[in-house]
């Protein structure tokens, strides 16, 4: 058995969900690849698929498998570029996942960039606010912002973050500006997402208000036009509110007391190898974005 046809036939049946459009795929007999797949599971001894005559599932061993082959399958495809001199050349398709807001006002131009420099790459910019599992949902690298939890990924730091609390000129003439976290019981609040506590630090330790807003959005433009408006204070992520900050419709309170700066990070899949799209995405990015949003 080669190994390495086996893995690939195994990859190939789980992501088609069949043996016959694998083996189509693949230029081989339906006969053939079940014959693989048969040989990689009893090499590994251990049940890959559950078989009907009408569709093929993965065993729980089977789904932990399946993610170690795919890296190993792109580690040798990267190695066998590398050995073609095609490394240096960004190529194929770029599949970069973001958060809606950051990777809408931020990543996107970095993306048009990128597309109109290496013109023989394609790209997908998939904005979503939840954590993709990169090599599961096919993703090549993601812009994350905070602490990362440990993992198997690569880490690249490019920026960092200030969450701030904001309110209008007018509003605070009206009501004056909070000196503490403590005075906020005596501001109207404006919660953006689901914890109504908002967190400070003070005289070095953490300190937690509990707010009673008196609007709730799970959107932050929104937050900040209700802001704009009069409505309140609001507590946003430091780039939500940097137009309206620059256009002086929005003014920082509390900074003295903010927490510390939440990291950026581009984080991609551990390889051996890094190819050569993900690498010029990353710098271009440390080239030409400023991420710093201090």
């Amino acid at each position: 058995m080669d190994r390495i046809d086996a893995m690939q036939a195994f990859v190939t049946v789980a992501e088609l969900q069949g043996f016959a459009p694998a083996a189509r795929k693949l230029r081989l007999s339906p006969s053939a690849v079940t014959r693989l797949v048969a040989a990689l599971e009893k090499h590994l001894g251990a049940r890959l698929m559950q078989r009907t005559t009408r569709s093929v599932a993965l065993t729980d061993a089977g789904r932990r498998y399946l993610e170690r082959a795919r890296r190993i399958l792109a580690d040798i495809e990267e190695a066998e570029l590398a050995a073609e001199g095609e490394r240096q050349k960004p190529s194929g398709r770029l599949v970069v996942s973001a958060p809606v807001g950051f990777g809408r006002l931020h990543v996107g131009p970095v993306m048009s960039a990128y597309l109109k420099r290496y013109r023989e790459v394609a790209g997908e910019l998939r904005l979503e606010d939840r954590v993709v599992n990169l090599v599961e949902d096919g993703v090549d690298l993601a812009v994350r912002i905070g602490q990362l939890p440990d993992s198997s990924l690569v880490a690249r730091h490019v920026g960092e973050m200030r969450r701030i609390v904001v309110g209008s000129p007018a509003y605070l003439k009206a009501r004056g500006e909070p000196r503490s976290p403590e005075a906020l019981a005596e501001h109207q609040t404006i919660q953006f997402g689901p914890a109504s506590d908002w967190r400070f630090v003070k005289d070095g330790h953490e300190l937690r208000v509990p707010t009673v807003p008196r609007f709730v959005t799970n959107n932050a433009d929104v937050a900040v036009q209700y802001a704009e408006a009069g409505g309140g204070l609001t507590r946003v992520l430091a780039y939500q509110a940097a137009d309206a900050i620059r256009r002086g419709r929005l003014r920082i309170v509390l900074a003295k007391f903010e927490q510390p700066k939440l990291p950026i990070h581009i984080v991609y899949p551990t390889s051996r190898l890094l190819s050569a799209k993900v690498r010029a995405f990353i710098d271009l990015v440390t080239e030409t974005c400023d991420w710093r949003f201090g």
